[in-house]
């Protein structure tokens, strides 16, 4: 006998997700409703799943079970990227490099601060897993983080920047001994367990170097995320980071731009630049990618000698916030 399952169809359309406070038929929840083997199958995403996924399950059995007599229910629920016309958007910029040392992670810290200078609320993940150093950068205690009522890490705060590192999950000096799996579980958390500032309008990802586990993982986590290479001036450093660009392509994501780091030292006495890691290797990473070469920035230390962090009376200071401002309009 075939089974009619139109009624519970409109039935779990009109429910409402409490998250939205709109319908299941609004904002496209219902993913699946498939009778099979006396066993009603059913798919669901929801804005809030940990909130929101108990009370649901509950009504949808009631449903199922009482109301409409069925022996079975399977129910799975998933993420709803469903976006309220007044809900912000958090915009994702992932900052890469072929591979180590090229000052990735400060590029990212100096820029974080350079976007705060500007006005915009941000946050910063530090998903270098094995090379985690923003806290290091930021010089902040290596402390566990507090949570809410409802298990959501709360970040830790730089200024008015909320950082998150696996830093504060592991103990101090401690190596990070794990793989894949576990890499996964992390990144999960940071994506979808954390309870950020709900002004937050900027989240910048430091990412680890080359094309692995993690970078695909972020597609999963942050599709619409655009990425800003780094490379440093020697054209064997660029061979290596345009593959980072690349494998970005790849997956689908967008480089929005190329940074070249520590790209010449400016001697005062002589009023001139002074290429000592070489020369090129940015803007022919720049056209490979068909990305533009977003900024060159010098090798220098801040006038502050305990900081890691440029002030705007350093000339990087001033060259980060430029930076800032053309990479916001391209977000």
């Amino acid at each position: 006998m075939e089974i009619n399952l139109e009624p519970l169809r409109l039935e779990l359309e009109s429910l409402i997700d409490p998250s939205l406070n709109i319908t299941f038929k609004e904002a496209n929840s219902l993913l699946k409703l498939e009778y099979k083997d006396d066993v009603v199958f059913i798919e669901v995403q929801l804005k809030n799943r940990k909130k929101d996924e108990s009370d649901i399950k509950l009504n949808i059995a009631r449903l199922v079970k009482i109301k409409y007599g069925f022996k079975g229910v399977h129910i799975e629920f998933f993420d709803s990227k469903y976006q309220l016309e007044t809900e912000k958007k958090l915009k994702y910029l992932g900052v890469i490099s072929g591979k180590g040392g090229v000052g990735k992670s400060s590029v990212s810290a100096n820029l974080a601060v350079a976007f705060q200078r500007l006005g915009y609320h941000v946050g910063i993940i530090d998903a270098d897993i094995y090379g985690s150093s923003l806290p290091s950068i930021f010089k902040m205690p290596i402390e566990p983080l507090d949570t809410t009522d409802e298990d959501e890490i709360i970040p830790a705060q730089f200024g008015e920047i909320q950082v998150l590192s696996p830093e504060f999950f592991m103990p101090l000096n401690q190596p990070l001994m794990w793989r894949g799996p576990m890499l996964g579980k992390l990144l999960t958390i940071f994506f979808e367990n954390v309870c950020w500032d709900p002004d937050i309008e900027i989240i910048i990802v430091d990412l680890p170097p080359g094309t692995g586990d993690v970078q695909l993982d972020i597609k999963e986590f942050i599709p619409d995320a655009k990425m800003l290479l780094v490379t440093t001036p020697h054209p064997n450093a660029s061979h290596v980071a345009l593959k980072a660009g690349l494998g970005a392509y790849e997956i689908g994501h967008e480089v929005i731009g190329v940074v070249e780091n520590m790209s010449y030292y400016y001697n005062e006495a002589a009023q001139k630049k002074e290429y000592i890691f070489g020369e090129g290797g940015g803007k022919l990473v720049s056209e490979q990618l068909k990305a533009p070469l977003l900024m060159e920035i010098p090798i220098n230390q801040p006038m502050d000698k305990n900081s890691y962090i440029y002030s705007l009376d350093d000339m990087n200071g001033k060259l980060y916030l430029q930076l800032a401002k053309l990479i916001y309009e391209k977000l």
